[in-house]
């Protein structure tokens, strides 16, 4: 069995997820930043819990040391993530967007996803069957977001997306730089999380699916792909 460490994972899809693997049988790190929320999440589930800021390099590198020591990583889920939103909980517009909004959504989900994949690479180098699972989201789909047809083309919002398309990048990028991984970006669907204020229609046992799918494929599984729960999405 394996050993998985999910950022972001004290609540929501990270949560869900992380239960559905221990149910598996593997064994899972609850990365959090809080870590009093990460230590009740991973009491409950029966986890282990590792402090993890994903936008901190001494943060992660500190991470790195604790899931070393207790001997070695197999799956990384890059789930940790946040939407900027207004007080009123709708979504600032593109034309209102600022940079330092975009900067601060890049900081935590691109740069994180970096700054997490590099610090955790030469341990994941190690495992026989190394797996990334990025989660990015269908906004991120250039072509569903030019679709009048699609629902994500009503989505209102710049930095959100632009994160998300860039994490899709990163995912390819990775697979081609490291084929004896199996790295591949999932889009959950829209679950009701504290992310998106809970407003999402799916619940977290539906969204993790395709997170638990990717997390768990073998040697033989793709690589480099796009996906939610029903298949493959057009980039």
């Amino acid at each position: 069995m394996s050993t998985a460490l999910i950022t972001g994972a004290n609540k929501g899809l990270g949560y869900e997820t992380a239960r559905r693997l221990i149910a598996e049988g593997h064994t899972v790190w609850i990365g959090a930043r809080d870590a009093e929320r990460g230590r009740q999440a991973a009491e409950r589930l029966g986890a282990r819990f590792v402090q993890i800021d994903v936008t901190n390099d001494a943060s992660v590198a500190a991470a790195v040391r604790a899931v070393e020591a207790d001997g070695g990583l197999d799956v990384l889920v890059n789930n940790a993530g946040i939407e900027l939103r207004r007080p009123d909980n709708s979504v600032v517009p593109t034309a209102e967007t600022t940079a330092d909004q975009m900067r601060q959504t890049f900081e935590t989900n691109v740069f994180g996803v970096v700054r997490v994949t590099h610090a955790f690479l030469p341990l994941l180098r190690r495992s026989a069957a190394p797996v990334i699972v990025n989660v990015s989201s269908g906004l991120a789909s250039l072509d569903h977001v030019s679709d009048p047809d699609q629902p994500a083309y009503m989505f209102p919002g710049l930095d959100y997306p632009a994160s998300k398309l860039a994490v899709n990048m990163i995912t390819v990028q990775y697979a081609k730089a490291l084929p004896s991984f199996r790295i591949n970006a999932v889009e959950p669907g829209f679950t009701k999380t504290d992310l998106n204020g809970n407003t999402g229609f799916q619940t977290v046992e539906q969204g993790a699916e395709a997170i638990v799918r990717m997390a768990l494929v073998d040697l033989d599984g793709p690589t480099g792909g796009y996906f939610d729960r029903n298949g493959t999405l057009p980039w």
